[in-house]
């Protein structure tokens, strides 16, 4: 079946594409029941979900990439969105630069580093995150190529800090690095929070991502909170 969904961000703001989320929702969903697969209705687009390939885990297809610099958006044109002019401290040596962007329904900017510990995230994702660039802001991901299956990252989620696990951009850094011809379409991705494959299908440009169902934390809302969220935004 096709459930509607909407996401919001630790600020409140609004996800256009929560691999993550989707994942753990799917968990619950699937709970109990012999369902396989569930159908995501959400800003991105439908996006489905589905049991598998073993006990634990769920497989999420996040959709096609966009690398145009409008849909990412960009606030000027990039004709290659492999690496744009973009950076942070001296001119002739910065710390950070020529990020790749990609859309996975949610702006990404995907910086290629040796060490992904070696920055303070905490004090340059905020900067990036709303550098005049990103009309929209943008997630922000530290990357280091292991080898060709395998990819190490960490995330300044837009919306929502530092995370231990971020779906889309999971996907974006697979996506741009198979991009720049770096890996190969299905890697292995190593997050804080533990591990994800991505595989950028060949067939039709869509990215699967599987994984686990990691939960932060649990709570109940008032329901009077949705009642007034339906008054203010008429279906």
């Amino acid at each position: 079946g096709t459930r509607l969904r909407r996401i919001y961000n630790n600020d409140g703001s609004e996800s256009g594409a929560c691999g993550n989320g989707m994942r753990c929702v799917a968990s619950q969903m699937f709970a109990g029941t012999d369902q396989q697969g569930l159908t995501f209705e959400t800003r991105a687009g439908l996006l489905n979900c589905w049991r598998g390939p073993a006990d634990g885990l769920f497989t999420v297809d996040m959709g096609e990439p966009k690398f145009g610099w409008q849909d990412i958006p960009l606030a000027e044109e990039f004709r290659d969105t492999r690496g744009i002019e973009l950076q942070i401290g001296p001119i002739d040596a910065p710390i950070l630069h020529t990020p790749s962007v990609v859309s996975m329904g949610n702006p990404h900017a995907i910086f290629w580093v040796d060490d992904i510990d070696a920055y303070d995230l905490g004090r340059f994702g905020p900067l990036l995150e709303n550098h005049p660039i990103f009309p929209e802001r943008a997630n922000i991901t530290l990357a280091h190529i292991v080898d060709r299956q395998h990819i190490t990252m960490r995330t300044w989620e837009r919306g929502a800090g530092l995370t231990k696990a971020c779906g889309s951009a999971a996907c974006a850094t697979a996506v741009a690095a198979a991009r720049l011809k770096r890996t190969d379409r299905v890697v292995e991705m190593t997050l804080p929070g533990g591990r994800l494959t991505i595989e950028w299908r060949e067939s039709d440009g869509h990215v699967l991502m599987t994984g686990g169902a990691e939960f932060e934390f649990e709570g109940r809302f008032d329901p009077s909170l949705f009642a007034a969220s339906l008054d203010s935004n008429p279906a």
